[in-house]
């Protein structure tokens, strides 16, 4: 079979989320798929190194596909003239996008439904670009994967589709992560040093956007410290994506903000010493698909504090101490809780250890293997 793969998020700056995805899966899959032909569809100059196999090749089509108009256009029809002229059997779409304009039958992966959930947290021409078009790829895919079983009901509830159309598959962790130096204890005081004063630290780790809940976080780090008196401090990893103007006033009004430290984004190199050397993670998102950040901290060893909604109990089990992501109070209070009690600290890094055998880029491949199987067998 020619498969025919949307892979506009292996960029060549850096990976995260759906590109991330992208990636892991793929190296995995045209391996699981030693007899088939894959044809990687890039929207600008790609990297030898995503080409994973010899039965993957690459082609380049234009327009760069960033915006809603343009999305159209690569989607509406570039996509489908390479589909035709290049015989694909299959098209996988990894990032929630389909064609509607090609008969070819279509694979897709959906992450979330944000854009249902907090509509006026995404620019407005994307929130009608989805509006719009994210049912009616619903309706186009063969087979739709989602990567939590929340994912799956969310749509269930929301598109009605029939429940064999879409099954649930998951995301892992870069090998970087299960990797431990054998000195924990000199890593984590140089990372400290480096990025914390010398001090324990908490830690978010993710884009910074209104839907992560990063000026909640800040506001319950000021609550944490005005009712501790403790020396941790609070480390923001991650790149600015959008309206992030909320995020700037809760650090320009934090009475302890000369202890809150954004490092930028992180690549894998640099990412999971910043992990080990954490004192806990907090990610106290509104919503999420899935949220890897929490597998990343349970393959660090670290615990975790999180959100009771969405995705996040699914993935994090009894890893985490679970808080309101809309009550900053909620937040501090765990964040009390790991100080004060150094036991549950521990009973939640045991638990992570059992909890992470759940997932990996392996099983997610093998989703993605079956899925196409399942096509194959009805085309």
């Amino acid at each position: 079979m020619r498969i025919a793969v949307n892979t506009r998020f292996l960029l060549s700056r850096h990976l995260e989320g759906i590109g991330l995805y992208t990636f892991e899966v793929l190296k995995r899959l045209v391996k699981l798929l030693p007899e088939d032909e894959f044809l990687f569809l890039f929207d600008r100059p790609y990297e030898q190194r995503y080409l994973f196999a010899d039965n993957a090749k690459a082609l380049v089509l234009p327009p760069p596909a960033r915006h809603p108009l343009l999305w159209y256009a690569w989607f509406e029809w570039s996509i489908p003239w390479a589909l035709k002229k290049h015989k694909a059997e299959l098209f996988f779409s990894p990032d929630g996008y389909l064609s509607l304009n090609s008969s070819t039958p279509c694979l897709l992966t959906v992450h979330d439904l944000a854009y249902l959930h907090y509509p006026e947290q995404i620019p407005f021409p994307a929130r009608q670009y989805y509006k719009y078009f994210t049912p009616r790829y619903l309706q186009k895919a063969r087979h739709i994967l989602t990567v939590s079983e929340y994912t799956r009901q969310d749509i269930l509830k929301h598109f009605h589709l029939p429940e064999g159309k879409i099954s649930t598959s998951c995301n892992g962790i870069r090998q970087a992560f299960a990797k431990h130096p054998p000195e924990r204890q000199k890593e984590q005081a140089e990372t400290r040093k480096q990025y914390s004063q010398n001090k324990p630290y908490f830690l978010y780790v993710g884009a910074l956007h209104p839907r992560k809940n990063v000026a909640g976080l800040i506001r319950a780090f000021d609550l944490f410290k005005e009712k501790s008196k403790a020396p941790h401090q609070l480390l923001l990893t991650g790149r600015k994506a959008w309206m992030t103007t909320e995020i700037e006033r809760s650090l320009a009004s934090a009475k302890y903000r000369s202890e809150i430290h954004f490092t930028g984004y992180l690549d894998e190199q640099k990412l999971p010493a910043l992990y080990r050397a954490a004192f806990a993670l907090v990610y106290v998102s509104f919503f999420e698909g899935f949220g890897v950040p929490l597998l990343e901290a349970m393959y660090s060893d670290i615990p975790i504090i999180t959100s009771d909604n969405s995705s996040l109990p699914e993935v994090a089990g009894p890893a985490a101490l679970y808080t309101r992501a809309s009550d900053p109070h909620s937040i501090a209070k765990a964040m009390l809780q790991l100080l004060k009690q150094p036991s549950l600290r521990e009973q939640l890094i045991a638990a992570g250890k059992k909890q992470r055998e759940k997932f990996s880029w392996q099983r997610a491949a093998s989703d993605v293997k079956r899925a196409i199987e399942k096509i194959r067998i009805k085309s």
